[in-house]
């Protein structure tokens, strides 16, 4: 029986794959379906469909027609800063310098051979996917950084190299609700459900906290790193199968240069971490918010060109030591490669933000949500039944709108209210919806950083489309789910609350 529930899944993800790779190349896809929303925009505009703003009464929306003199002058003149304001790429080219370098002058190299000698093997890949769940601290730039690197690893010790970026982009984004601390993505989702929970009862909302999940999310990172590393050992690289691609790294053990080098590397980095230490730590530090936060400050908000930073020096230093960096010349030309070598995801960029940009200007995803929450509540569930429809009518929606506040800026003043009614806390609702939200990032080319991931994979497998990717990431997002969900339901069950004071009825 086991055996052939296998079979079944194995067909149903190689028919995702065929289907999702007779897809054109994601530039030509990501063009496509610009040009499908801005049809589709003039058809729903022209039958007059409109719905009520979830967040403003009385207001109504209407879906914009991107075919009418209006929308096509939008359409030229925004393209250039829809390709600006694609939200990764200026996150990206600027981590790539920092990183590039480091790369390029062989310190990451250096550091994964003594990583990889001196690690069991058999904890790399949790240890992979914890990595990328707690990297949600450092807001976007785990997509960056980790994928490409767990590829390398997981190269470097003769195992497929797309699984490990799997694993990483398996914990970096269905993993980007859990946490052992909290991040930006606490208050940004916080705030908006205790404004939500106002709409009910202001009373209760003011004696609610941003720490609202806490507690559950803390439990979430030990689940999610097991289970991430059990979907990749027993279902993901099984299915890859043995790499038979050109690119192979090196597992030399390090010589005294690099040893040297690696020494250079570190106090730099040690030096650089303490400087900016210094910046934050104090309570006048710079970059602490006016009120002497740090989850929302100039901090946080300065993360991607820190991180930059925080590669770019180890690799000056590294490069130094063992010659490899003999000027200035050799940094311009080595940071200049790294450019190069992103020219696909930049071509990307500009299809994706142009399609992105204009599916947000038409309002169709907030149509297309607010019609899901009225489905929802005309189904007239309760209980965990409840739950499970919200989780799916989130997870749905999550996959046109990839932006998590976005979302729920549009989701909360509909959901909490109704869960507030039904006996569910605004909390409990919170929570739901970012399982649904996380678990499903990874399927599906909306969300902003899909683009990249594909363009490091394509190191590996040239090959490498959407249908593809899709059927490597899909058993994340099904086993995410149903652990994840099962833990919420059994925290239900036992009445544990959330968070600091956050329980899970209302």
């Amino acid at each position: 029986m086991s055996a052939k529930r296998k079979g079944l899944f194995q067909r149903f993800l190689d028919m995702v794959e065929y289907v999702g790779n007779k897809l054109p190349h994601p530039v030509t896809l990501f063009a496509i379906l610009a040009l499908l929303v801005i049809g589709l925009s003039a058809v729903v505009a022209n039958l007059g469909i409109s719905v009520e703003h979830p967040g403003e009464e009385g207001e109504m929306v209407e879906v914009t027609n991107l075919l009418n003199a209006e929308g096509i002058q939008y359409v030229f003149s925004s393209m250039v800063d829809n390709f600006i304001g694609f939200a990764p790429l200026g996150v990206v080219l600027a981590t790539m310098l920092g990183i590039g370098l480091a790369e390029r002058t062989g310190l990451i190299s250096a550091c994964l051979r003594g990583f990889v000698l001196s690690v069991p093997q058999r904890l790399i890949t949790g240890g992979l996917v914890f990595a990328g769940i707690m990297s949600s601290v450092a807001s976007d730039a785990g997509y960056v950084v980790l994928p490409p690197l767990g590829a390398v690893i997981f190269a470097a010790i003769g195992r497929h190299p797309l699984a490990g970026l799997a694993a990483a982009f398996a914990g970096v984004s269905a993993g980007f609700s859990a946490n052992l601390f909290l991040s930006a993505t606490d208050p940004l989702l916080g705030e908006l459900t205790i404004a939500a929970a106002a709409i009910i009862d202001p009373a209760y909302a003011d004696g609610m906290n941003i720490a609202m999940n806490y507690y559950f999310i803390i439990v979430s990172v030990f689940l999610l790193t097991f289970v991430g590393a059990w979907v990749t050992e027993k279902i993901v690289e099984p299915r890859l199968g043995e790499y038979k691609g050109e690119y192979r790294e090196d597992l030399k053990g390090l010589d005294p240069i690099e040893k040297k080098g690696l020494i250079w590397a570190g106090v730099s980095l040690f030096v650089g971490l303490t400087l900016f230490a210094l910046t934050v730590l104090p309570a006048n530090g710079p970059l602490r918010a006016e009120d002497g936060g740090i989850i929302q400050s100039p901090f946080m908000d300065s993360l991607v060109p820190i991180i930059a930073i925080l590669f770019f020096i180890p690799g000056l230093f590294y490069g130094i030591a063992t010659k490899n960096i003999k000027n200035d010349k050799d940094v311009a030309n080595q940071l200049s490669d790294t450019m190069a070598a992103m020219g696909m995801f930049i071509v990307l960029a500009f299809t994706a933000g142009q399609f992105v940009a204009y599916f947000a200007e038409t309002n169709m995803g907030l149509v297309l949500g607010v019609y899901g929450a009225e489905a929802l509540e005309a189904a007239n569930l309760t209980g965990i039944p409840l739950i499970l429809g919200f989780i799916v009518v989130a997870g749905f929606i999550n996959l046109f709108i990839g932006s998590a506040s976005a979302k729920w800026a549009m989701m909360a003043p509909v959901f909490v209210p109704i869960m507030m009614q039904l006996g569910y806390s605004p909390e409990m609702t919170q929570m739901a919806y970012r399982i649904a939200d996380s678990t499903t990032n990874i399927i599906t080319p909306l969300m902003t950083y899909f683009a990249i991931i594909i363009a490091f994979a394509q190191k590996y497998d040239k090959k490498m489309g959407i249908g593809t990717l899709i059927s490597v990431m899909f058993p994340y997002t099904i086993v995410f789910t149903i652990a994840w969900t099962i833990m919420l339901i059994i925290w239900m069950v036992l009445g544990i609350d959330l968070g600091p004071g956050s329980p899970i009825t209302y």
